[in-house]
């Protein structure tokens, strides 16, 4: 062969680009609530800052994500090029729900965001402050409906947590699960329910339209260019931080895992990452590989812990 043309194809093969791998990601709940939008900022970031090909989205709500994480771990056994988010509501879920299907049966690879959870009622509502709710909720707790996302998750802990703070048997308190952001949104602003309880992104918008009233957010912190306590601030000595988290494929090598693991990690230094972030209000609470599988075990003791403390596990 002769040797320019040799030279030529040698050249020719080591421009070829490597290709990106592509990923399917199950958010394992409705379109609207903070795992879909946690996908699709996967999906968007991941894409527009060329860290992988084709990026699609699915959507399998119900029962906190435990429906979702069951068909997954069915269906994407040993297939790298599959992801699942979850997070604090999905350790609640699973272990209200006694779900046989757990944590134990997916990879995780790493959690990436905190969120406070914002305490909401509609722009109408007679109740205006903190203090106006523990009023209502302490003369009678069962006519205070509480609007969240899934029985055992960060919203339904909260509700919990903030009646045992004020003196209120926390299994009386009248809370209605909705499977996705949406759904519980529309129950807000229609008037349905007394108060709602979710991620603050998920209520942004409607807050900042005069459509919804922010009593509180659970956070240790306040949130930067928002105008509302602290549950502590106000008087509720409780402190809650809603995280979530992406995990692959159970059964796939440790080369594979590390390999999603890197596009992640480049995923989460991204300018677009970060702008993201600050646009929805989420922390950066990246913590990835064997360190944050150790806290997740943590995790998932602590919250057996409150769970059986406010009586939503026996």
């Amino acid at each position: 062969m002769n040797k320019l043309l040799l030279a030529a194809l040698v050249t020719g093969a080591l421009a070829q680009p490597v290709f990106a791998q592509d990923y399917t990601i199950m958010a394992p709940a409705a379109p609207g609530g903070g795992w879909d939008q946690t996908a699709r900022t996967i999906q968007q970031v991941l894409q527009d800052e060329g860290i992988a090909g084709n990026v699609q989205v699915t959507n399998v709500p119900g029962a906190g994500g435990t429906i979702g994480l069951a068909q997954f771990v069915n269906q994407a056994q040993g297939n790298p090029s599959q992801l699942i988010v979850g997070g604090y509501v999905m350790v609640g879920a699973i272990l209200t729900n006694q779900s046989p299907v757990t944590l134990d049966n997916v990879t995780p690879i790493a959690r990436l965001t905190g969120e406070s959870v914002a305490v909401v009622v509609p722009a109408n509502s007679p109740i205006q402050t903190i203090d106006d709710l523990t009023a209502a909720l302490k003369e009678n707790p069962g006519a205070v409906s509480w609007a969240g996302g899934s029985a055992g998750g960060a919203d339904h802990i909260l509700a919990g947590l903030y009646a045992q703070a004020v003196g209120v048997d926390p299994t009386q308190i009248n809370y209605i699960a909705f499977s996705g952001g949406g759904e519980a949104l529309a129950a807000i602003l229609g008037g349905q329910v007394t108060v709602g309880v979710s991620g603050y992104g998920e209520f942004a918008s409607q807050v900042e339209a005069g459509e919804l009233r922010l009593l509180a957010i659970s956070g240790q912190n306040r949130l930067e260019g928002v105008d509302a306590p602290t549950l502590s601030e106000a008087g509720v000595d409780v402190v809650l931080e809603n995280w979530r988290m992406v995990a692959a494929a159970p059964g796939i090598t440790p080369e594979q895992e590390a390999e999603i693991n890197a596009d992640i990690a480049a995923m989460v230094e991204s300018d677009g990452w970060q702008t993201a972030l600050a646009d929805r209000g989420w922390v950066d609470t990246y913590l990835a590989g064997d360190e944050f599988k150790a806290q997740l075990a943590e995790d998932i003791a602590a919250t057996d812990g409150i769970l059986r403390q406010i009586g939503l596990v026996q």
